[in-house]
């Protein structure tokens, strides 16, 4: 297993673009424009793959809980639902969201350090929807945006890293300065404005005009292999350092009441997988890698588990079933 696994969890490429000859989704002033827009991604994408159409106000209020939990729309994407739609494919790592903030947010996501893999299946969507859609560009300017932030390549190229060495050590403020000056930035896990949980941090490029693709890609590889070093060395202090054992302890005791607990909330269960994860990364655990964790992570969020049980569940019997699953899922995966 490549060493950056145990600091990068995902990948992803996000792509932004606009139809030629319609005003940007914020200035839309008709269903009827917005339908005729949804009609035209649909159409062009699903001459690539088998993708399935999810009109916004035509899902239920858990059903789209659960794209965002997920990590295939954002929020943003809910507020007008009359005007929204997402196109998702069955492996679910390909999303297109149309009339977001552009009329097109193309995302692709790959588990791991895997930006590259995720550039070539994103650009390869995007390259053949370009041929039944006029995308609207300048030649000077790149791929025109309805933020000036995403002019140019209209690429963000991020990764999602595990920091909890960093973290404990103080140095995420220095990361996060060092980042910036590189035209890089440091965001919680769901993007602008949501705070870091579970020592999750998304690293992400600024700037997308005036630059290549590759530029863009190549600088946020360089970015994350030199944080990914650092994380890895504050690994190996904070397991012999003078805080060790409560470190230890503290991985230790998270272990025990994920695998012995009858209730669980999801922020608690969020904090102590975090404990779990770290342990596996210093050696107190046996298990192959922390994925499957994430993984979990996501598995216990309300409407996965509502899915799970195949009814609406109430919150009290959700931090049952929350506990009662990630116990017996965790005694699976963590080797005696």
């Amino acid at each position: 297993m490549a060493r950056t696994d145990m600091v990068v969890a995902s990948s992803r490429i996000r792509l932004a673009r606009n139809l030629n000859g319609y005003p940007f989704p914020s200035r839309l002033k008709s269903d009827k424009q917005a339908k005729e827009i949804i009609r035209a991604v649909s159409s062009a994408i699903n001459k690539i793959d088998e993708f399935k159409l999810s009109y916004m106000d035509g899902i239920s209020e858990d059903e789209a809980l659960n794209l965002v939990e997920n990590h295939l729309v954002s929020p943003l994407l809910l507020r007008r639902p009359s005007y929204s739609a997402a196109v998702i494919n069955h492996r679910r790592n390909i999303s297109i969201m149309i009339n977001e903030e552009d009329h097109l947010r193309e995302q692709c996501i790959e588990k791991g350090y895997a930006l590259r893999s995720a550039y070539a299946t994103m650009s390869e969507k995007d390259n053949i929807m370009a041929r039944s859609i006029q995308f609207a560009y300048d030649e000077q300017l790149g791929y025109l945006t309805a933020c000036p932030t995403n002019l140019g390549t209209g690429l963000r190229a991020s990764v999602m890293l595990f920091l909890p060495a960093l973290t404990n050590a103080g140095y995420i403020p220095k990361v996060i300065r060092s980042a910036n000056r590189l035209g890089l930035t440091v965001r919680g896990m769901y993007g602008e404005g949501s705070q870091a949980e579970g020592y999750m941090y998304q690293l992400s490029n600024e700037v997308t005009l005036g630059v290549t693709e590759d530029e863009i890609i190549s600088l946020v590889e360089q970015v994350t292999e030199r944080v990914a070093e650092m994380e890895l060395s504050e690994r190996k202090r904070l397991k012999t350092g003078g805080r060790s054992m409560y470190i230890k302890d503290a991985c230790l005791r998270s272990y025990g009441i994920l695998t012995h607990c009858a209730v669980i909330s999801g922020e608690e269960f969020e904090k102590l997988c975090a404990n779990l994860k770290l342990g596996v990364c210093l050696g107190y655990f046996s298990s192959s890698g922390i994925g499957w964790i994430d993984d979990l992570i996501i598995d216990m969020k309300p409407s996965n588990l509502s899915l799970l049980a195949g009814r609406k569940l109430s919150a009290p019997e959700r931090d049952c079933c929350r506990a009662d699953y990630a116990s017996r899922r965790i005694k699976e995966k963590i080797l005696d």
